[in-house]
């Protein structure tokens, strides 16, 4: 079994790697059968997760990523972390701030929950409409459903390619 040290140093490259954009180093902190989710994307699993860190890797260009606050035990961890870029959908800058909680097997990361306020981050990406209305279901899921899809179709294109 491991310690709690190896599941803070687990969590600690994660960030790291998200930090330098790569996003096969994150994918290798993660257990095979990883499952994801955040307000964005509520179920990814597997490989899904993997393309979604790749995709968002590939198109945060003026990404800037800070993380503090990593403890773990033999079981759960967690991690505070900030992320800056430009939303591609506007153009608009954006500062999300996100606790995450992890689980872990065999070593791996096979849980990940960031946790956000969706409202939150709609009306920095997507300004008066996600100020007047980004609290709303609709909203909500229209911001999950483009994200889905834009998911979907890196998914194809990475297909496409290999």
């Amino acid at each position: 079994m491991q310690d709690h040290t190896e599941h803070i140093n687990l969590i600690n490259r994660f960030y790291t790697a998200f930090q330098a954009r790569d996003a096969q180093g994150m994918i290798a902190c993660y257990h095979d059968d990883i499952r994801f989710s955040d307000p964005v994307f509520p179920a990814l699993e597997g490989a899904q997760v993997g393309h979604m860190w790749t995709m968002l890797c590939a198109r945060g260009k003026d990404l800037t990523l800070t993380f503090d606050q990593v403890q773990a035990d033999e079981q759960q961890g967690s991690a505070h972390w900030e992320a800056t870029y430009t939303f591609s959908g506007s153009g608009r800058k954006v500062h999300n701030v996100i606790d995450a909680r992890f689980g872990f097997s065999e070593g791996k990361i096979i849980l990940h929950t960031d946790h956000f306020d969706l409202w939150r981050w709609s009306r920095m990406a997507l300004g008066v409409p996600g100020i007047c209305l980004g609290w709303t279901p609709l909203v909500k899921n229209k911001i999950r459903k483009t994200a889905a899809t834009g998911l979907d179709q890196w998914i194809a294109k990475q297909d496409k390619a290999a």
